[in-house]
């Protein structure tokens, strides 16, 4: 499909999204459903293309069928490289009735294998007024009105949105916090080595979501806590970070650029996310930096972090110690399992039990203020 009648085509979904601006609580009721698929039906040239049609199928049966079963087969059959569905994200309230276009990327063959998950990193080509949004750097099968996600269903992440979020704020993190040398493979790389080292970490980031004695989907109710999902991130981005450390089937430049990317998101970027209230990725962050400062991995000195030779096996270390929490889940009540996790979270965070949430670590409010970041 030519550029100008992708353009045309969101354009029209763009269109019938403001129709049903605001009707959000209707996205479950069949009428609102089948005058929403008659109106994809109308539109010249929106439904001339395959997904679309997908979608006026599953919408008109949604009642008896709730998957979005031919919407899903499309995507996961990659029969071509277009998105559209009716999405109820609450952490993704930009988007509704959405359409995109992407380009896949490259991976290394050793990565897609030994560490296999249903990631796709890829380029948005093209997008309506939902996808322009900022905090939709993924998508994720359960974003769709379904809210399911199967075992075959493709995960999504945008890879130039996480290329221009590191311009944007690590590099200026970098330059302002770190001491020289710090990230020596990620000093002055342009942004096609950038999306690479993003493309390594997100597969990295789903195969350990899916693999350890308490993996996600299965655990996801244990870790639904703010304190609990930060640590469960981190559980798989220092997992990330050991692979590209100790892999030698990995090309070690490459691996090594992977690991510099990961731990200065997870270090710097995250860690002022949120300010004044901290999410659960800024949480996370405050236990990373405080945990490695506690055990020789990094220090905070005269306004500036230094990296020690001793960080790759203090992460190794912070892995071991979760790892042998989540352990005990084969003989403990889970109960019990999950008050271990979040003892050890808040040995290294600081809550306020008065505001009955975490406070950010002052330095990087300081350096979100000064940065404007």
């Amino acid at each position: 499909m030519s550029h100008s009648t992708v353009s045309v085509v969101i354009d029209e979904v763009d269109a019938i999204r403001e129709k049903i601006k605001g009707t959000r609580d209707s996205f479950h009721d069949q009428g609102f459903l089948d005058q929403l698929a008659q109106h994809i039906a109308d539109a010249p040239n929106l439904s001339r293309q395959p997904i679309a049609r997908a979608l006026i199928e599953d919408l008109r049966n949604h009642s008896s069928e709730p998957r979005l079963t031919a919407v899903k087969a499309h995507i996961n059959e990659e029969r071509d490289h277009h998105l559209f569905s009716l999405f109820d994200a609450s952490y993704f309230p930009s988007l509704s009735l959405e359409y995109l276009t992407y380009e896949t990327l490259p991976t290394n063959p050793h990565l897609a294998t030994r560490y296999a998950s249903n990631t796709m990193p890829v380029n948005i080509t093209a997008s309506s007024k939902g996808f322009t949004s900022r905090v939709v750097v993924a998508l994720f099968p359960e974003n769709h009105i379904d809210g399911v996600q199967d075992g075959d269903d493709l995960i999504f992440y945008f890879i130039n949105k996480f290329v221009e979020r590191h311009n944007r704020i690590t590099r200026k993190m970098i330059d302002a916090v770190m001491a020289e040398g710090s990230f020596p493979l990620l000093q002055g790389v342009d942004d096609r080595t950038v999306e690479q080292a993003s493309s390594w970490w997100v597969r990295l980031h789903e195969y350990h979501h899916r693999h350890g004695d308490m993996p996600i989907p299965e655990f996801l109710p244990v870790k639904k806590l703010k304190p609990l999902a930060g640590l469960e991130e981190l559980r798989v981005d220092v997992s990330a970070m050991l692979v590209c450390l100790d892999d030698p089937e990995l090309p070690a430049r490459e691996a090594r650029l992977a690991y510099e990317y990961i731990l200065s998101e997870r270090l710097l970027r995250y860690a002022v996310e949120g300010i004044p209230r901290p999410n659960y990725d800024a949480v996370a962050s405050q236990l990373l930096f405080n945990y490695l400062s506690a055990h020789g991995g990094v220090e905070l000195r005269g306004g500036v972090i230094h990296l020690h030779d001793e960080l790759p096996a203090a992460l190794a270390q912070f892995l071991g110690e979760i790892r042998g929490i989540e352990q005990l889940i084969h003989t403990t009540p889970v109960e019990q399992v999950q008050k271990s996790l979040l003892d050890f979270t808040n040995q290294y965070t600081d809550y306020d039990p008065d505001a009955k949430d975490y406070r950010h670590i002052p330095f990087f409010a300081d350096i979100k203020e000064r940065l404007g970041v």
